[in-house]
Parts: C-alpha cells; structure tokens; sequence
C-alpha cells in the first residue's frame, strides 16, 4: 500500500467525515480515486472518437446544393 497525503480545505474534510462515518475512508477515497482515473480515461477515448469522427468527416466529399436537389428530385420521379 502507498500512502499518499493531501491537504483539502476544513470544510471538505468536515462534509467527508460526516458522509462517509463509520466507513474505511482509506478505501473509500481509493474508490473515488479509482473511478477519477476511469471517468479521465473515458474522457480520452470519447476526445479521440469526436477527433476521428470529425476528421473523417472533413475528409468525405462535398456534393453542392444543386447536385442534391438533382438527386432529390429523381428519387421522386
């Protein structure tokens, strides 16, 4: 086990210790850290898949306004 230190404003640590009493806060802020490190995680892919969605977008081909009416209109006909 690691031990790790920080320092949170009084009024964090008054809320914490009366949400969590009775409970192993060691293992609850390892949870919390843990689920951190996931959500950052599910941040990064997220980032990557609107990078790689919106580069290939801007890589499919341009039809003009006139060539989509033409093609509307002969899938009416």
């Amino acid at each position: 086990m690691a031990t790790v230190n920080f320092s949170v404003p009084a009024t964090v640590k008054a809320a914490f210790d009366q949400a969590f009493r009775g409970r192993n806060k060691s293992a609850v802020i390892a949870a919390l850290m843990l689920r951190a490190v996931e959500e950052r995680a599910l941040a990064r892919r997220r980032q990557q898949l609107f990078t790689a969605l919106t580069v290939a977008r801007s890589r499919r081909p341009v039809a003009s306004s006139a060539k989509i009416r033409r093609i509307r209109h002969g899938a009416r006909s």
